[in-house]
């Protein structure tokens, strides 16, 4: 890239279009059922069996043939002989015939013969209108062929391909997975991402603050939304405004076999801002300032490992600025190597509390959306934010989502429609 172009503001889609070209997924694992949950499929899952595998009762009650019973009322119940019972877990023994019924639990197997089963409730059991002679019952409700039975296969059929690749595994899908016997699963690992912060005014959160000096934040914020994001952070502390530590920290990053390198701060232009010097030396730098706010100073590039190339995110220094960019470009590198398949941000559309204005950049700005029964609002004030600054960090604290303001949008006035990127 000629010095020109990297010194030109490019646009945000062809900034993430360029990560995303250099981003591989990982390599995959087996790992037991019990340790699957988070993880993202590298199979599709087909299931060998029906789920349920047999018919079944969806209620305690009794089994019958529904048309025995189809003018059963409150004041004229009909009589049935009870000829077996039938818990859960326990195959029927008798065949179901007219005027017979079996008493039977829920998720007991539907005997031969029975078509439905009604429930306790609509029964003798429950309502005592009429003595009732010892071996029979009183149906006090006319059912349908079918009510109160789950068939085989209804829920999952033999042969159903129930998750598919790129999937995020949650718990309801753990469940899928236990119901049709799958006792191992096929993942991608989790991916390893080196966080590394730079500066020589940063230290660590157990030491003073003294003048000039700053708390490290960003290391502990990225970390958190690594792993928020599935993978796995490796922190690397502090590397300071030199050539000599700085190298010697991503080699130290490098060394661990990591997949994606996060550092913050300096990627900017000015005299100590040292990252991309450094990737250039150890590796292949694409370096851009991004159409964005917050967020322009954006490097990229490559370093030489081992045995591969391992892709650098020069994030900006400032909390927010990271914290944006963070998403906007780190996520869906972090997710593509996780193996998901999509990674759009969630997002609503809202109508604005007040007017806003923008400088020409993509303007991800903190806001607060809410409902109300008109549709959702959103305000980019509130709570004592009052600026939008990339320093208060405190702002994302407030923020539950990122109002969109489009590059070629000067101003928009309370009211308008904004798109709004939900961050909870």
């Amino acid at each position: 890239m000629n010095k020109a172009a990297k010194n030109s503001l490019i646009a945000v889609e062809d900034a993430l279009d360029a990560i995303l070209e250099k981003i591989m997924p990982v390599a995959t694992e087996a790992v037991p059922l019990n340790r699957c949950f988070g993880r993202v499929l590298a199979e599709p899952i087909v299931s060998t069996i029906n789920v349920p595998p047999f018919a079944n009762s969806a209620m305690d009650g009794y089994a019958l043939v529904a048309n025995d019973v189809k003018n059963a009322a409150l004041d004229s119940p009909i009589a049935l002989t009870v000829v077996d019972n039938i818990p859960a877990g326990v195959t029927p023994k008798k065949t179901i015939i007219s005027h017979t019924c079996a008493r039977i639990m829920t998720g007991a197997p539907m005997p031969a013969g029975a078509t439905a089963v009604v429930r306790f409730e609509e029964t003798s059991e429950q309502i005592s209108t009429f003595d009732v002679p010892e071996g029979e019952v009183l149906i006090y409700n006319g059912i349908l062929e079918g009510d109160n039975v789950r068939l085989a296969g209804e829920d999952i059929q033999t042969g159903q391909t129930v998750l598919n690749v790129g999937h995020r595994l949650r718990p309801q899908d753990v469940g899928v997975l236990a119901a049709i016997g799958q006792a191992t699963v096929t993942v991608y690992r989790k991916p390893r991402v080196a966080i590394l912060a730079t500066g020589d005014e940063l230290v660590d959160v157990d030491e003073p603050i003294t003048p000039g000096k700053i708390r490290n934040s960003n290391e502990y914020v990225q970390a958190a939304m690594v792993e928020k994001y599935g993978a796995e952070a490796i922190t690397l502390g502090i590397a300071r405004d030199n050539v000599a530590d700085l190298t010697a920290k991503i080699q130290a990053g490098l060394e661990q076999n990591v997949d994606l390198f996060l550092t913050s701060a300096g990627v900017s232009i000015g005299d100590f801002d040292m990252v991309k010097t450094v990737l250039a030396a150890e590796g292949e730098v694409q370096f851009w300032q991004v159409g964005i706010k917050p967020g322009k100073p954006l490097a990229f590039g490559q370093l030489h490992a081992s045995d591969k190339l391992v892709p650098l995110i020069g994030l900006p220094g400032n909390p927010v600025a990271a914290m944006v960019a963070f998403e906007v470009f780190a996520r869906p590198a972090i997710l593509k190597l996780g193996g998901r398949l999509s990674w759009e941000k969630s997002s609503v559309i809202a109508n604005l509390d007040e007017d806003v204005t923008n400088s020409g950049r993509r303007h991800f700005m903190r806001a607060f959306v809410y409902p109300t029964p008109d549709g959702y609002r959103v305000t980019t004030r509130s709570s004592g934010v009052q600026v939008q600054g990339s320093g208060i960090l405190t702002s994302m604290v407030w923020a539950n989502g990122l109002v969109v303001v489009p590059e070629n949008t000067r101003h928009l006035s309370s009211g308008a429609p904004v798109e709004v990127w939900i961050l909870d």
